[in-house]
């Protein structure tokens, strides 16, 4: 008996499910590429023919997480009127038929701001038991724009420094991929240990020279892809402010005492040159006595000069290998100095010699330069004087050609008793 029971209870459910209100969208996701029109499908069944009231809603996830879904648009099968919400009022419409179960959606002109999830729901006053609603991702295709490549920390040994890969957009959500070559241009075998690279960040750490070269970023989707690319220049570590201000110093300090020294030497040299220049010149030896010499008058007594004449004796001998050496070093600078006098005034002779013959050669110039003005000038003379006397035989040949050109008549008539010619042929 309890058998029968339970068989009858499953046999119930099973009828009431297939009797149930069901929306169903054939797809979980749908990719379109940026600006296209397209349908998002939806289909319901009901255990009622022909449900006396239907009400259709289209909504998508809210944009931030604990808002509220945003509602696209409601349609009420008794009024057949469909009332869309602004924000997507003109790009929105909805293909609906209640006999047939068919409720989709068109969105027209679709961007980024529509990759989200579309959710379809179907309430029927008196069909409320089964799946009442269907949701749907919507994946708006965009390439990944032009990524920009950047640098951030200090390309110096030993320093860390990151390389960013960043595009403005793409759907899906670009990957990254970094390549580099040497300087060279050749690819490297393999990154270096202490480098990663995740989500377009290229971390190196503990850089050193071996790590300059060409470092090229590929941003990509299942569309197509675009690179950037970026030269990286390590330098040795930079000198800062305070580091500069002390090397400053101290190669000022240095620079202070050597030219001290410099002139302290200099100093020193003048000095003994000159004390060297004054003996050469005859200066007097320098005689230590123990006393005055003694004055007109004084007698002295003899064993005490003789004294001292032996005791002066020795020094004496000391002395004078030191004054034979000096009076040979002096003789020596004096021939040598001679010597460049005379030929400072050979050099000085040529140059007179030279300077006479240019002077020469300047009078003889000026000279021809005369000769030259005189002959101009009295060239200049001649063509006036016979300008002038071109223009006296023209004055002459003119009168004489008016002279000859007066008419006949006024010549003396002839008389008439003037005798007839004879002729002396007969």
């Amino acid at each position: 008996m309890e058998w029968r029971i339970c068989a009858l209870a499953v046999l119930c459910l099973v009828l009431s499910s297939v009797g149930a209100l069901e929306v169903v969208i054939p797809q979980k996701e749908y990719e379109f590429a940026r600006g296209d029109n397209i349908t998002l499908p939806c289909s319901f069944k009901s255990k009622l023919a022909a449900p006396p009231l239907v009400i259709i809603t289209w909504s998508a996830e809210a944009p931030t997480a604990g808002a509220k879904e945003t509602l696209i648009l409601s349609y009420y099968s008794n009024t057949k009127q469909t009332d869309i919400k602004s924000m997507y009022e003109g790009r929105v419409s909805l293909d609906v038929d209640t006999r047939t179960g068919r409720a989709n959606l068109k969105l027209s002109a679709i961007t980024l701001a529509d990759n989200k999830v579309f959710e379809c729901r179907v309430l029927i006053p008196t069909d409320d038991e089964g799946k009442p609603a269907a949701t749907v991702r919507l994946v708006v295709l965009v390439a990944p724009s032009t990524p920009v490549c950047k640098l951030q920390g200090k390309a110096e040994y030993g320093q860390n420094i990151n390389l960013t890969c960043l595009s403005a957009e793409g759907s899906p959500a670009p990957t990254y991929k970094w390549e580099s070559t040497d300087v060279r241009s050749m690819p490297r075998a393999a990154p270096h240990p202490r480098t990663t690279d995740k989500g377009g960040i290229l971390s190196m750490y503990n850089i050193t020279k071996d790590t300059s070269g060409y470092f090229t970023c590929t941003s990509s989707n299942k569309i197509r892809s675009a690179k950037c690319n970026i030269t990286l220049a390590v330098m040795p570590p930079s000198v800062s402010f305070g580091s500069t201000a002390i090397i400053a110093i101290v190669v000022s300090v240095i620079a202070v005492i050597a030219l001290i020294v410099i002139v302290y030497c200099c100093c020193r040299h003048r000095k003994k040159k000159r004390e060297e220049e004054e003996y050469a010149m005859g200066a007097p030896a320098e005689e230590f006595h123990d006393k005055d010499p003694p004055r007109n008058g004084d007698r002295r007594p003899a064993g005490r000069e003789e004294d001292r004449r032996v005791d002066r004796e020795p020094v004496e001998d000391r002395r004078r290998p030191d004054n034979d050496e000096r009076q040979s070093d002096y003789d020596d600078r004096r021939s040598d100095y001679d010597d460049r006098r005379s030929d400072y005034d050979d050099r000085r002779s040529d140059y007179n010699d030279r300077r006479s013959d240019y002077d020469d050669r300047r009078s003889d110039y000026n000279d021809r330069r005369d000769r030259y003005s005189d002959r101009n000038e009295r060239h200049d003379d001649e063509r006036s004087t016979n300008g002038r006397r071109d223009r006296r035989d023209d004055d002459d040949r003119r009168d004489d050609d008016d002279r000859y050109d007066e008419p006949y008549d006024d010549r003396p008539p002839v008389p008439n008793n003037k005798p007839l010619r004879k002729d002396y042929d007969d």
